[in-house]
């Protein structure tokens, strides 16, 4: 984002350097289903909304046969960009650009909108990045139509919406920009962990495996009532408080109420959301660091306290895990609780390795602050504007 914003400005100002233009003139908007020359056994990629993250990437795919998600799922194809329409999903930031589809169709979640770049116009890279930039979020949830959970984002109000389109030139550009920071900020890590470690799904190396309880304690956190909220407590984190996997203090919550010394976080102490009327959010972790005030956490939290905290919390947002506390999932309340925490069976490589890793991912924690001081200088932007607006 940073760098976007280095390169077009504020898309969304009404003053810019680049001719304003409706997003439906950028890029296709729900285009139609072809007639496609494919069986019913054919296989087509699978993508519900859980298989696709907060921070714009693909977690996950599988394969169906044709026949049975042709009808009653959204269809796309390689290159299209998928955007979360229904809340808190579009909030959140739910979306990513579709790719490595199997044979080039991908059939998904009702609930997305999907924006396919237009050849001379668009690119992939710069309307994903537009549509997860918080201001454009913040715009939308604005205009969200229906109530409570089943608010979603409109086809119309994306088609109307007014953004400056630079040249394809210079999307391109930017494009290349995005595919090389992936590789060294998102790629280069999740292989060196596959290559390291292996799969945990099916453990090739053949590591030992430790239960999660031997390696940890685990705690839920702390219940409040309402009228004990205050402006001068001690901080309660909550889901909201776990950002990209660190800790965010832009919305934060204090409390005046008896607290337990057990119930106070520590340094590199891992938190995890484990209860949320969303299953996106479930599983959500982040590392508590230095902090420089007691804090405390909520009772739809957990704290994982281990020696071996670093390594868990790479383990943690493995495909492995998700797939291992998946049985906790319903309609109504999705969960992760102590006792599945405790037949999670973790692959447990040597010392050398688990410290390698942890010293890669710390790396990589350098390098993503240098974005979050230029999110900073996004959000000022942002605030601007819709001052402006108001």
């Amino acid at each position: 984002m940073s760098q976007f914003i280095e390169m077009f400005g504020n898309p969304l100002s009404s003053k810019q350097k680049n001719e304003l233009k409706r997003l439906g003139q950028c890029c296709i908007i729900n285009p139609r289903r072809p007639n496609i020359a494919l069986c019913d056994t054919d296989k087509v990629s699978f993508i519900p909304m859980p298989a696709v993250s907060e921070d714009g990437y693909l977690v996950d795919m599988a394969d169906e046969e044709y026949g049975k998600v042709k009808k009653g799922f959204t269809y796309f194809e390689n290159n299209d960009v998928l955007f979360a329409k229904i809340t808190p999903c579009m909030e959140n930031g739910k979306g990513a650009i579709a790719y490595g589809l199997t044979n080039g169709i991908g059939v998904g979640s009702t609930e997305f909108h999907v924006l396919r770049p237009i050849n001379g116009i668009s690119s992939p890279y710069w309307l994903l990045t537009l549509t997860r930039m918080p201001i454009f979020r913040e715009r939308a949830a604005k205009n969200m139509s229906g109530t409570g959970g089943q608010k979603r984002v409109s086809a119309s109000y994306l088609n109307h919406f007014m953004v400056g389109l630079p040249a394809i030139e210079e999307q391109r550009r930017f494009e290349a920009i995005y595919r090389q920071a992936d590789k060294s900020k998102f790629g280069d890590f999740k292989s060196q962990f596959i290559e390291m470690v292996g799969d945990p799904r099916n453990n090739p190396k053949g590591w030992p495996t430790k239960r999660l309880s031997e390696l940890a304690e685990y705690s839920i956190g702390l219940t409040y009532k309402p009228e004990q909220i205050c402006d001068d407590g001690t901080i309660v984190l909550r889901s909201g408080n776990i950002q990209d996997g660190k800790i965010s203090f832009s919305d934060i919550v204090r409390v005046n109420a008896p607290i337990k010394e057990s119930l106070f976080v520590k340094e590199d102490d891992i938190l995890m959301c484990s209860r949320n009327g969303s299953a996106s959010l479930v599983g959500k972790v982040a590392m508590i660091p230095d902090i420089n005030e007691p804090m405390t956490f909520g009772a739809f939290m957990t704290i994982i306290r281990s020696a071996e905290a670093k390594y868990l919390y790479l383990y943690f947002q493995s495909q492995d895990f998700r797939e291992r506390v998946s049985e906790g999932k319903s309609s109504t309340m999705n969960q992760i609780t102590q006792k599945m925490l405790d037949k999670v069976e973790v692959p447990f490589p040597d010392k050398d390795v688990r410290e390698a890793l942890s010293a890669i991912a710390s790396q990589a924690d350098k390098s993503k602050s240098v974005i979050q001081k230029a999110l900073v200088y996004l959000n000022d932007i942002q605030s601007d504007e819709l001052r402006k607006i108001a």
